[in-house]
């Protein structure tokens, strides 16, 4: 089981996108906000980003914003329940992962996978021993996880470190996911772990 007090998101920040990403966000940001579940995330104002913030806040939650400064000065940003504004794009990413019981990616763009996929080698390296979820709107990380099967098949991953990655289409299923699961602790350094790899 997952202690969920807080939960660090990662996701796009683009407006030009098909009305069901915002309605699955919507649809989070409620549910998180009824939990208690803390929003931790990038602080931006746009797209996913900014609707899950406002939604969360306005059903009465909690949300998070770590920002980097030059983009603090460069966009509008949402009255938040606190924004800590870092210098670098480091210090705000080591700030999020430090911060979150889980973590939990929305659909987005290059940025949103940078983060996803980082977080999850940390998970290999030993770094955290968290959940990581895919809120799979549109099938949209379809391509993601066809990726990882593929460095599966070819050796590149063991299938071990599949388990931690967690899936679902409706938020509301995910998150009792998330809550649900109890992340196996890995050890890279033992090959007897890493014999599973086809």
């Amino acid at each position: 089981m997952t202690n969920l007090n807080r939960i660090t998101v990662f996701c796009g920040s683009s407006e030009n996108v098909d009305r069901l990403y915002f309605e699955a966000v919507e649809k989070l940001g409620k549910q998180l906000a009824l939990k208690g579940i803390e929003v931790v995330y990038g602080g931006g104002n746009v797209g996913l980003m900014g609707a899950l913030a406002r939604t969360v806040l306005k059903h009465g939650g909690k949300v998070t914003g770590i920002i980097p400064r030059k983009i603090y000065d460069n966009v509008a940003h949402v009255e938040l329940s606190e924004l800590i504004i870092v210098e670098t794009m480091h210090e705000r990413k080591a700030k999020m992962y430090d911060h979150g019981d889980a973590f939990l990616a929305l659909p987005g763009g290059i940025g949103t996978l940078e983060e996803l996929t980082e977080i999850y080698t940390w998970y290999q390296l030993e770094y955290h021993n968290k959940p990581i979820a895919l809120l799979n709107t549109k099938n949209y990380y379809a391509p993601y996880h066809n990726m990882l099967n593929h460095m599966v098949s070819e050796g590149f991953l063991a299938r071990q470190y599949m388990e931690p990655l967690l899936s679902h289409e409706d938020p509301i299923q995910l998150l009792e996911m998330i809550e649900n699961h109890r992340v196996p602790k890995m050890n890279k350094w033992n090959q007897d772990d890493l014999t599973d790899r086809i």
